[in-house]
């Protein structure tokens, strides 16, 4: 009898949505229709029971993930779905994540019904988010204006907008893209003028290292080129021992054999801003990862790593 994969997610819609595009996958690779191969578990997570803090404030990345690991671990589930931009660089021993969707749109999108851009923002306007990378790029943009956190799913999010907290918040393309929400956008934001987050843009399948079937189906729709991008950003950010404390910006890209990575780090006010880039080949993906990881930590020097 075909085995019918539990699929452990978050409960988020976002969550859900991406969930839903693995069972496809799944489906397409047993060729049997999704709700027939794959069925999806929710699992609550620390990071989603606790919103009235900073994650920087409660230990970072893992509150996304140890639950959902915890049920690969006690076999209640088959393989996990992640944002990878919410995954540590090392997972716990026993565990894999070598299949990536195809990545979306790695840029975020400004939304505001007071300005279309950053630039044009009313002078001491307030900006809603809970993101350090995003925040501290802001500030770098607009000394004058007032971050403050925004916590939450999308749609609560988007309601603290429409309800004044904020002027103005920074969200994923990629996550509005999946939801449908793309009416929402002001404008899309360059990735000159703000550096994505590590990652962002990919969603990633979790498996034990034992599983071989699991392997084996989950390669049919691995897609190598967003592979090789997390890969050179995620070493980076493992050089860089990244958590939700450190300001820390990537994005790699492949042309043909050839791959580009930019990347930034920042004090979390916005006044310092280092960057680096790196061009190769995309085989060398983590290498050159390693190596921009590298340089900004030795231009850095050990007060941009150092929580107050």
């Amino acid at each position: 009898m075909q085995r019918r994969f539990r699929i452990g997610t978050r409960g988020s819609k976002l969550a859900l949505i991406q969930a839903h595009m693995v069972a496809g996958f799944v489906g397409q690779a047993l060729g049997l229709p999704a709700e027939e191969a794959a069925e999806v578990v929710v699992i609550k997570t620390t990071g989603d029971m606790v919103q009235d803090r900073n994650l920087s404030e409660l230990g970072g990345k893992g509150l996304f993930t140890k639950e959902i690991e915890d049920a690969l671990f006690d076999g209640s589930i088959d393989i996990a779905v992640h944002s990878m931009k919410d995954m540590p660089t090392v997972l716990p021993e026993g565990l894999i994540i070598d299949c990536l969707l195809e990545r979306a749109d790695p840029r975020d999108a400004f939304l505001s019904s007071k300005a279309n851009s950053i630039a044009t923002l009313p002078h001491g306007a307030v900006v809603g988010t809970s993101s350090l990378r995003r925040a501290a790029q802001v500030r770098a943009r607009r000394p004058d204006v007032t971050v403050v956190p925004f916590r939450g799913n999308v749609d609560t999010r988007l309601r603290k907008l429409s309800d004044g907290v904020a002027d103005a918040t920074l969200l994923a393309m990629a996550g509005l893209t999946r939801m449908g929400l793309l009416d929402k956008v002001t404008a899309p934001l360059s990735t000159e003028e703000i550096l994505p987050a590590v990652a962002q843009g990919a969603i990633g399948v979790e498996r034990r290292m034992n599983d071989d079937e699991a392997a084996r189906v989950l390669a049919t729709f691995h897609h190598a080129e967003t592979g090789l991008r997390v890969a050179a950003e995620r070493a980076l950010l493992a050089v860089l021992d990244g958590s939700c404390r450190t300001p820390i910006a990537a994005l790699a890209e492949i042309s043909g054999k050839k791959l580009s990575l930019r990347a930034m780090i920042l004090t979390p006010d916005g006044a310092e801003v280092i960057e680096t880039s790196r061009d190769g080949l995309a085989s060398d993906a983590v290498a050159l990862g390693v190596d921009a990881g590298q340089e900004l930590k030795s231009r850095a020097g050990p007060h941009f790593f150092t929580v107050e």
